[in-house]
């Protein structure tokens, strides 16, 4: 019983202190959206390739294959089309959110060698 009230106090406690954080709403709307017109696309595209087959009845994993990889393609793009900085300043605020990393590849020093580069935004700002 009293570690049950401890519990509960600690709870009540860091639920008092938490200060609530003002996330734009629009990045996780855009990455489902995204995420579900990409599993739409992939499962139109998986449908189209049984026409290719010699027994289609029997390929009808494509479909849902398809599928799962448009949902994966939608998210990836949703996520790195809607980046977020470490600090951004807009209009007289400052918010903080955890930055977006893009990865780039770069050509290397040696010839046929390529570099896998990660980025991330510390600062954007709109004046």
């Amino acid at each position: 019983m009293k570690n049950l009230k401890r519990a509960v106090a600690i709870v009540v406690t860091l639920l008092s202190i938490a200060t609530p954080c003002f996330a734009d709403e629009n990045a996780m709307k855009t990455i489902f959206e995204d995420s579900f017109y990409g599993g739409l696309a992939g499962g139109l595209v998986g449908a189209a390739m049984l026409a290719f087959t010699d027994k289609p009845g029997d390929h009808l994993q494509n479909v849902g294959i398809g599928a799962g990889i448009g949902v994966i393609v939608g998210a990836v793009y949703g996520a790195v089309t809607t980046s977020r900085s470490l600090a951004e300043y807009d209009n007289g605020k400052v918010k903080f959110a955890i930055p977006t990393i893009h990865p780039e590849f770069r050509e290397g020093n040696v010839k046929g060698q390529s570099n896998i580069v990660a980025m991330a935004e510390l600062l954007r700002g709109k004046f």
